[in-house]
């Protein structure tokens, strides 16, 4: 049997009965986060322009664009909504072979499960099948390094979930995964040098397209099969040839790849949040930031690779390159003392003092680090040179919000809080939060989106 059709048989046969209360609460706890980090980005730039594509395309529909009472199509609720979960670039996270970002996959999700009347036990379901799925994808093989971006594994994360929601048979869920994986392949140039306003967006146009893909096979089309292991398929043009052994997937007793994925406490790429957590933690021990002379910032490979290889790195011009920036993530926060979404904007880019403090700056790769990435955590080491010839150095190896030292549900909850004040009055924001907490008792997933609109 061909991987799609295994991957669809798995999709096909996982129940909510397969969870667990583990899962599931794990699972509500990254919704939260997710739509704290979505209706947080309601006002920003991209998002108003893909909103307003949107609804030119398609006014009235089935699905909720997040924060308004307005909908649209499935496909393109998909695509705003991924947009304002992935925005902020404070989402969750999966680091492996491949990284990813797995609440990527709640826009698609939330627009299908809303559009076919779904519960919310179903969506939960569709969501962890999706974080299994592309968390076991990106065990199974590294994509960036030959040049392609990690979201292709969310196009069969995404046509799975879709698909599931939609009721399609095994055969009609693997033709979604063979139409969506061949023909929206993305590059990983979304990631090199100065990142522009499509970075946060290259989930959701995959997710868009899986979408699309399964309403697609649910009416009869055929893709090109098989896929992965043709001729001209998956593995020999994209990711090369891996083993995928879905015996050891979630369920029957074994637990779900979702409770292994990380919350952000920093709005930064996640590779440096150890690295911010060390910065701040200096800067209180330097009252006065004009004594620093140097920074010595020592990282693992995938953290110099993705945050401190790139001159661009140095001259952020844009949100998407700065908070993919050690240089800047690390001198902002030792020389304001915070790191937040203030921290990213178009004054705080524009700072004389921030950027020619950069210049002091340098990034390395630590072996030592490299070898204990991603299993033993995410580590960063800061050290900074004093005038009169003193140093002060911070190591910080798992980051807050890892598994091996997670965010409690209230902590999570005042993120969600947060990121809404200003958008969700104080009460409705308290409406939406005591709906998302017991998401599993919804008879309609459109029941847990109704207080999430801007406004009172």
């Amino acid at each position: 049997m061909y991987l799609a059709d295994r991957l669809a048989k798995y999709a096909s046969d996982l129940s909510y009965q397969d969870l667990g209360q583990e899962t599931v609460s794990e699972a509500k706890k990254r919704v939260i986060d997710a739509l704290g980090c979505a209706i947080g980005a309601h006002r920003e730039r991209p998002v108003k322009i893909a909103r307003k594509a949107a609804l030119r395309i398609s006014e009235g529909g089935p699905s909720t664009l997040l924060g308004t009472s307005k909908k649209s199509r499935p496909d393109v609720a998909t695509f705003v909504n991924g947009l304002m979960i992935r925005y902020f670039d404070y989402n969750d996270t999966y680091l492996s072979k491949e990284p990813a970002h797995p609440s990527d996959n709640l826009g698609p999700c939330l627009a299908v499960a809303e559009s076919e009347g779904r519960s919310g036990k179903e969506l939960i379901t569709s969501l962890v099948l999706a974080y299994e799925v592309q968390c076991r994808l990106c065990d199974s093989a590294d994509l960036r390094h030959r040049g392609w971006d990690h979201v292709c594994y969310g196009l069969v994360s995404s046509a799975l979930a879709a698909g599931k929601l939609m009721g399609l048979d095994e055969k009609e869920m693997a033709q979604a995964v063979n139409i969506a994986l061949n023909g929206h392949i993305a590059m990983r140039q979304v990631r090199a040098g100065e990142l522009s306003m499509w970075k946060g967006a290259s989930f959701a146009n995959a997710a868009r397209n899986a979408v699309f893909a399964a309403a697609l096979a649910r009416e009869g089309m055929e893709g090109p099969a098989p896929i992965f292991e043709g001729e001209m398929g998956f593995f020999r043009q994209v990711s090369g040839p891996f083993e995928l052994d879905l015996r050891r997937f979630g369920g029957s007793g074994k637990p779900f790849k979702l409770v292994e994925t990380y919350i952000k406490f920093y709005p930064a790429e996640y590779h440096a949040q150890t690295a911010i957590s060390a910065a701040l933690e200096l800067r209180k021990r330097i009252p006065d930031p004009s004594r620093i002379k140097g920074v010595l910032v020592e990282t693992h490979e995938a953290g110099y690779t993705i945050l401190g290889k790139d001159p661009e790195k140095w001259s952020p011009r844009t949100k998407e390159t700065a908070d993919h920036s050690l240089p800047f993530m690390v001198g902002t926060s030792l020389l304001k003392g915070k790191l937040d979404n203030s921290s990213y904007s178009s004054e705080a880019l524009r700072d004389r003092a921030t950027i020619e403090f950069l210049k002091a700056i340098s990034v390395k790769e630590n072996r030592r680090y490299t070898s204990l990435y991603p299993a033993r955590g995410m580590p960063n080491r800061v050290t900074v040179s004093l005038d009169g010839g003193g140093n002060l150095s911070r190591e910080v190896l798992v980051p807050k919000g890892h598994p091996l030292n997670p965010m409690s549900d209230e902590e999570v909850e005042d993120k969600f809080r947060r990121l809404t004040s200003g958008i969700l009055a104080r009460a409705r924001a308290d409406r939406a939060l005591e709906q998302l907490r017991n998401l599993e008792q919804a008879s309609d997933v459109s029941q847990a989106l109704s207080e999430l609109t801007a406004g009172a």
